[in-house]
C-alpha cells in the first residue's frame, strides 16, 4: 500500500531563496515511495488548519517555512487522537528548533533524512492548553523573536533578531511574577524567563546540548532575576554568554510543570510567536506527544 505524505509550505519564509530544492524534496518523497501532496499556505493559521483537517489522512505531514510554521503544523496535529509522523524543513531566518535536532537548512538534505525514516520522540508543550514546540519565553529579548517584520528576517536573519535585542537592551525591566515549578515557590522579580526543549533560544541564546533531553518529559527552565547592581548584571550577562547556568543569581531547573501569575501584563513568545498577557499561565509538559522523522 502506498504512503501518503503531505507537504505543508509557507511561500513567505525564505522567499529570496530558490525553490528548486523544495522540487528536489518532492522528487525525494516520491522516490522513497510516497505519494506527495503540495499545499501552499495563504496566511497565519493556514497551517494549523490544514494539519487538523487533513493531517489523518497521511502517514507523514513535512512543514517547510520556520519557527512559526513548525508551531502552527504541530498545533494542528496535536488535535488528532493519533498525529501522523512530523518531519521538517526549515526555510526559515531562525530556525532554532532545527538547530537542535541538527536538522539541516538544505532541503534536499533534510528530505533525504525524512526518508532514511530516522526517528525522534518529541515532548509537546502547552501554554495554557496552546501548543509550542521549543519555548514559551518573557522578558528581555522576547519581544524581538516576534516583533522583527518579516522582510527584515528574510533580509538579515539572525541579525535582525541581535538588533531587535539590542534595543530591548535599552528598556530592561523586572517583572514581578508569582512562580511555582514542581511544587517550589520562586516568587520574584524577573528580566528574563524561558522554559524550553531547545538548546537555542531566539537564537540569541544557547543551552548546553548536555542539559538537553527532548523526550524525558521535562523541560529546561532559566530564570534571570533583577541583578541589585550594575557588576550584578554584568555577572549575570557574563554567564549567559558562557552557558553558565550555575553561575550565583541565575535559576536553572528541569521541570515538568510550571505556572505563572505576573502581578502586572506579561507578554510572551511562543515558539518566536506573540502570546497576549494572562492573569494565570500553565506550562505543562506533554511526553512523547509527537514522532519526528529526522
Amino acid at each position: 500500500m502506498e504512503k501518503k505524505l503531505l507537504l505543508i509550505v509557507n511561500p513567505m519564509a525564505g522567499k529570496k531563496q530558490s525553490r528548486a530544492p523544495l522540487y528536489d524534496a518532492v522528487s525525494i518523497f516520491s522516490e522513497a515511495g510516497f505519494l506527495v501532496r503540495v499545499h501552499n499556505t495563504i496566511g497565519p493559521g493556514d497551517a494549523t488548519a490544514t494539519a487538523f483537517k487533513e493531517g489523518m489522512e497521511y502517514d507523514v505531514v513535512v512543514c517547510s517555512g520556520g519557527d512559526g510554521t513548525l508551531n502552527e503544523t504541530i498545533s494542528g496535529l496535536m488535535q488528532l487522537k493519533r498525529p501522523p509522523l512530523l518531519g521538517y524543513l526549515p526555510r526559515g531566518s531562525t530556525n532554532d528548533f532545527a538547530s537542535s535536532l541538527h536538522i539541516s537548512a538544505n532541503p534536499v538534505k533534510a528530505a533525504l533524512s525524512i526518508a532514511a525514516d530516522r526517528r525522534q520522540i518529541l515532548d509537546i508543550g502547552h501554554w495554557n492548553g496552546r501548543p509550542f514546540v521549543y519555548v514559551a519565553s518573557f522578558g528581555a529579548f522576547t519581544r524581538s523573536s516576534y516583533a522583527v517584520p518579516q522582510a527584515a528576517k528574510n533580509a538579515l536573519g539572525h541579525f535582525a533578531y541581535i538588533l531587535e535585542g539590542m534595543k530591548d537592551l535599552d528598556t530592561l525591566r523586572p517583572y514581578k511574577i508569582k512562580l511555582t515549578a514542581d511544587g517550589d515557590v520562586l516568587d520574584g522579580e524577573y528580566l528574563f524567563g524561558a522554559v524550553c526543549n531547545s538548546t537555542s533560544i531566539g537564537g540569541l541564546m544557547k543551552l548546553d546540548p548536555e542539559h538537553v533531553v527532548l523526550d524525558d518529559g521535562k523541560f529546561e527552565m532559566l530564570l534571570v532575576p533583577n541583578p541589585q547592581t550594575p557588576l550584578g548584571l554584568q555577572n549575570m550577562i557574563f554567564a549567559l554568554m558562557n552557558q553558565k547556568y550555575d553561575a550565583e543569581g541565575l535559576i536553572f531547573r528541569h521541570v515538568s510543570h510550571v505556572t505563572v501569575e505576573p502581578m502586572e501584563d506579561l507578554p510572551w513568545s511562543l515558539d518566536g510567536e506573540y502570546a497576549p498577557s494572562a492573569s494565570r499561565v500553565e506550562i505543562e509538559n506533554q511526553q512523547g506527544a509527537l514522532t519526528m522523522l529526522l
